[in-house]
Parts: C-alpha cells; sequence; structure tokens
C-alpha cells in the first residue's frame, strides 16, 4: 500500500510540475492588416512550440486603447500600445479615467515613435512657435497625433485654437500641402514614413527640430516622452539628422501572468530575435539593447526582468 501511495504521489507531483508552465495567454495588438498582427500570431506559434502548457492565441483588436481596456477587463494578458497609454491607463488618466489598472508591467520596449512636424519652406516656419498663425493639420480628430501638438504648443502656453488647425489623415494632408492648401502638418510614426516621404518628394519642405531641452521640459509632466533624431538621408532632401521627441512602443503583460512562464515568453522571444526580424521588417527597426529603456517608468514584469538581469540589461 505504502509503494501504491508512494507511486501516486510522485505521478501527481510531475503531473504538477509538466503544468507549472500552462497558461492562456491573449495576445492583442490592431487589425488584421496591420503591421503587428501578423507578428503576434508569429510570436504565439512560438510560445506555444516551446513552452510547456503554453495556449496563446494572437487576436485581433482596435490597437493601444483598446488593447489596454481588453487588459483591464481580464480579456488579454499582453498587447501592444505606446508607453504614454501604458501609463495613463496605469495611473487612469486621460480615456483611462476613472479605470486606473495597476494590474500593467512592462515586457519589452521595442522602437521610439518620433513626431515628425514638417512644413513647407516658403511658410517661414522654423520652430514649433513659429507655427502659431499658420495652417497646421494635426491628423484625423481623436487622433494620437492631435494630442501630440497639444502638448507640445501647451510648452508655450498655447492651444490648437491659435493655430488655423485643420484635421486630416496623413495622406489628406500630404496632398493639401502639394496643393499649397497647408504649411504643415504633424506626423507620428516610424521613419520612414509613407506620407512625409511623398511631402519631401514632391514640395520644398523641411523638417521641424525639437530640441533635447524641449523633450526634458515636456518629461516634468509627461514621463513617457524620449529624445530622438530622424538620421540624416531618411527623406528626400534632408542632408542632416534632426533632433527629435519621441514615445516608445511598447509590448505590456497584466502582473498575474506567474513570472516563471513570463521568464520563458521573454527568453523565446528575444532568443529568436533574428528570425523575427527576418520574417517582420516592423521589428528591424527595435533595439534589444533598449529593451527596458524609456517605458515611462512603468514597472517591468519580474519574470521579463529576470531575463533582462541574466542577459545584463538591468542589475
Amino acid at each position: 500500500m505504502k509503494k501504491i501511495l508512494a507511486s501516486v504521489l510522485c505521478l501527481a507531483l510531475l503531473l504538477s510540475a509538466s503544468c507549472a508552465f500552462a497558461a492562456d495567454i491573449n495576445f492583442v495588438t490592431a487589425g488584421t492588416s496591420s503591421t503587428f498582427y501578423p507578428i503576434s500570431a508569429t510570436i504565439v506559434g512560438l510560445w506555444n512550440e516551446n513552452i510547456e502548457g503554453m495556449r496563446a492565441t494572437a487576436t485581433p483588436s482596435g490597437g493601444g486603447i483598446d488593447n489596454l481596456n481588453q487588459a483591464y477587463d481580464g480579456e488579454a494578458q499582453i498587447g501592444i500600445a505606446n508607453a504614454n497609454l501604458v501609463y495613463q491607463a496605469q495611473e487612469g488618466l486621460a480615456s483611462f479615467e476613472g479605470y486606473a489598472n495597476d494590474n500593467l508591467r512592462i515586457f519589452a520596449g521595442l522602437y521610439l515613435n518620433p513626431n515628425q512636424v514638417v512644413v513647407t519652406k516658403e511658410s517661414g516656419i522654423n520652430s514649433i512657435e513659429d507655427m502659431i498663425g499658420k495652417k497646421i493639420s494635426v491628423g484625423a480628430a481623436g487622433s494620437t497625433t492631435v494630442d501630440e501638438a497639444t502638448v507640445h504648443l501647451s510648452l508655450l502656453g498655447k492651444t490648437l485654437e491659435d493655430m488655423q488647425t485643420e484635421y486630416m489623415g496623413t495622406s489628406e494632408s500630404a496632398d493639401a500641402i502639394s496643393n499649397k492648401q497647408l504649411d504643415g502638418v504633424w506626423v507620428m510614426a516610424g521613419t520612414p514614413n509613407a506620407a512625409v516621404t511623398q511631402i519631401m518628394t514632391t514640395t520644398e519642405a523641411k523638417i521641424l527640430p525639437i530640441p533635447a531641452e524641449t523633450v526634458e521640459a515636456l518629461k516634468v509632466d509627461y514621463p513617457w516622452y524620449a529624445a530622438s533624431e530622424i538620421p540624416a538621408g531618411t527623406y528626400a532632401g534632408q542632408d542632416e539628422a534632426v533632433p527629435t521627441s519621441a514615445v516608445k512602443l511598447t509590448l505590456f503583460i497584466t502582473a498575474d501572468v506567474d513570472e516563471e512562464t513570463v521568464y520563458q515568453m521573454t527568453k523565446i522571444f528575444w532568443e529568436n530575435w533574428d528570425m523575427l526580424t527576418e520574417t517582420h521588417a516592423a521589428l528591424r527597426k527595435a533595439d534589444p539593447k533598449e529593451a527596458c529603456n524609456d517605458v515611462a517608468g512603468v514597472a517591468i514584469h519580474e519574470g521579463a526582468a529576470r531575463y533582462y538581469r541574466e542577459i545584463g540589461l538591468l542589475e
């Protein structure tokens, strides 16, 4: 009888160990036609193949705000969002007012999305301050760029009403500049951006500098900003690097996913980086060495932090 009990106990322990890393993970990014949805499908495939008991799924979504709302509701465990949105969701600010979510952690910082403020040379605009009174498109109503323009103007004590503000999508704005209907457009996107390429190729235009001291001033109230630059030669006629402000695109994860599972997920994600970047060009802008930087002070999940300590990114 003792032998039977011992055997049953051993079997129970083995089953328990084999299920220790079992997890149901819903990975949300954006719509099926987006850049990141197929990336998420590849990543969950890696996790399912390499983590015992993992049941990960890539699910289409409405993007960053929707992803964070799903995390709040317990419908998603990992997703993509700019660092500012993760910070605001954690603190219950802006779109997330009244719904603070202290269950959010960072899985990985990916790459910086820079502000690209493009103006015609004939407009006479040489700085953000010079945009006052000018006809500027700040993107479609409700877009990220509306917020970006609002925040940057606030440093000058100005608002969107101090410009002749237009609300157009980036493609529409590029056409309007080519037709001399606008003095400039505010774009926030990875480089090179198709609309900015169109403007710089077809119009006498330039990208306004947003110097590092402006970024530092922004960070006092908006800790998600980082200093960045648009490298020389990114666009036609752009012979010098242009300093600018940027916000990092991140992968967030919920704190209730257990440490060992997140450790395994992080390890597999980065140890397959060469394959991921070969398959998905959008990831080539990410620098693995910067995975823990510019994440607005949001805590890195302990499971991910364990891996980052192993490879020397964290102490």
